[in-house]
């Protein structure tokens, strides 16, 4: 029998840190799994060297890149909202958030440090770690880290989001808020188990060793 594809009905537009992690076991709990998230690339890193390719403006296969996943949430994804939510029309759109400031001392303290890090010598990590400098430190934030430019990147990404996206299809969304607001947007029963918490800072640093 021929296998049915699966095309994306979830699309993350949010930053990472912002409880993309949380998010993505909260959708795969739901349904909308496997959830492509930053940790994916790092577990099938042949993927890097396409997402480096679309941040250069390269077509895309989105289809094959994201061949078996239903959601997308962190980046490298989150960087191609746009394209994404045009090339699904049908999928829904999860803005997610957070505190802004708290987000910035999260950030400074996770991601932007394991870019400072450099670029390891050796493939497949070599290719994902350029892949992440680029759509992260370059393309989002323009290589200035300081954080009165990022809140404000971050400001005007958010209000980009709500401007291109229409209402009914977009949930703006903070993981403190727990199931109700997403299971509602997604027509899902709410389950009995707590909403995933997950990936705070101290779990990251210890990842990234």
């Amino acid at each position: 029998a021929a296998e049915i594809f699966m095309a994306l009905s979830v699309i993350g537009a949010g930053f990472g840190r912002t409880g993309t992690l949380s998010l993505k076991l909260a959708l795969e709990q739901l349904g909308f799994g496997p959830c492509h998230h930053m940790t994916e690339v790092f577990a099938n890193p042949g993927q890097a060297a396409t997402w480096l390719a679309a941040g250069r403006g390269d077509a895309v296969d989105w289809d094959g890149l994201l061949e078996g996943y239903k959601a997308s949430v962190d980046w490298p994804s989150c960087h191609f909202w746009r394209e994404l939510a045009a090339y699904y029309p049908d999928a829904k759109v999860i803005l997610s958030k957070r505190d802004p400031h708290r987000w910035y001392k999260s950030i400074s303290s996770t991601i932007f440090p394991a870019m400072k890090g450099g670029v390891p010598d050796e493939e497949p990590m070599r290719t994902v770690m350029t892949m992440a400098n680029d759509l992260i430190t370059r393309k989002t934030f323009d290589g200035d880290l300081s954080e009165t430019h990022v809140l404000d990147v971050l400001a005007r990404h958010e209000a980009e989001v709500k401007r291109t996206i229409a209402p009914e299809r977009l949930l703006v969304f903070d993981v403190v808020e727990g199931w109700e607001p997403l299971c509602d947007f997604l027509d899902a029963p709410v389950p009995e188990t707590p909403f995933p918490r997950t990936n705070s800072t101290e779990e990251f640093q210890a990842r990234l060793q």
